[in-house]
């Protein structure tokens, strides 16, 4: 993993990034804890769609600047986390200068390649969120049929899968091709974000079943619980969710 890493800082936001013009993470720095970027904003759209106490284990694959473990770490005091990082460079880059806690009780970073991770757990999990990238923007490995095959034995009875598929276009479907064919009709993709990131959702065990009007009452009271505000997003998903 030879690759340079860079951070910069412009009107009170540090940033990430690689060996390409992509932003790899970001940090306000008066308030470390927030989700910066819009993609990272709704790869927590889950937090919406299950009930009180969800999530109990979490598994991210690739850190980058840490956003969405710093995030869960703070808001969610029940919640177990593991991030799988192929890079002890990012590791470090997110503990100096990210402010990513130290490894303790709720929190471990492991240092491995995410698809041979996944490929060798035997942990479940009621969330998973998948977010690695190379230096060159590209998923590799992570964006296979098998690697989300892996992804659905780990998940838990209600448990629920995030993907970031940066760079789907239009009418392409790309690796949700892959979650489609796994999951079938427990598979979504949200609004694109303006920085051309599409996440995609994947569900297991009690359906969910949620209109317009109860996604967005859900929204509001997760931002009054901990400032993610996602009434914007729900509000381009005017059928609702079902997964």
């Amino acid at each position: 993993m030879g690759f340079s890493i860079e951070v910069r800082e412009k009107d009170g936001v540090r940033s990430l990034h690689f060996e390409s013009p992509a932003t790899q993470g970001a940090m306000r720095i008066e308030r470390p804890y927030e989700l910066v970027l819009e993609y990272t904003r709704a790869m927590m759209a889950p937090l919406l769609l299950r009930d009180e106490g969800f999530p109990q284990r979490v598994l991210l694959i690739g850190l980058g600047a840490g956003s969405q473990a710093k995030f869960l770490y703070h808001h969610y005091p029940q919640a177990q986390l593991t991030a799988v990082e192929i890079s002890p460079r990012v590791v470090q880059v997110a503990r100096e200068q990210f402010a990513l806690p130290a490894d303790d009780e709720r929190l471990q970073v492991v240092v491995a390649d995410g698809y041979a991770f996944m490929h060798g757990a035997t942990d479940g999990y009621d969330l998973i969120v998948v977010d690695g990238f190379n230096e060159h923007a590209h998923p590799g490995d992570l964006n296979t049929r098998a690697f989300y095959a892996a992804c659905r034995e780990r998940l838990r009875a209600d448990g629920i899968l995030a993907v970031n598929l940066i760079g789907l276009s239009h009418k392409v479907k790309g690796g949700f091709a892959y979650l489609e064919a796994l999951f079938g009709e427990r598979a979504c993709l949200l609004p694109r974000c303006h920085s051309g990131n599409t996440i995609a959702l994947a569900a297991h065990g009690a359906r969910i079943e949620l209109g317009a009007e109860a996604l967005q009452a859900r929204a509001v009271v997760l931002r009054e619980r901990c400032g993610l505000d996602l009434t914007a997003l729900v509000a381009r998903l005017p059928e609702g969710l079902r997964l």
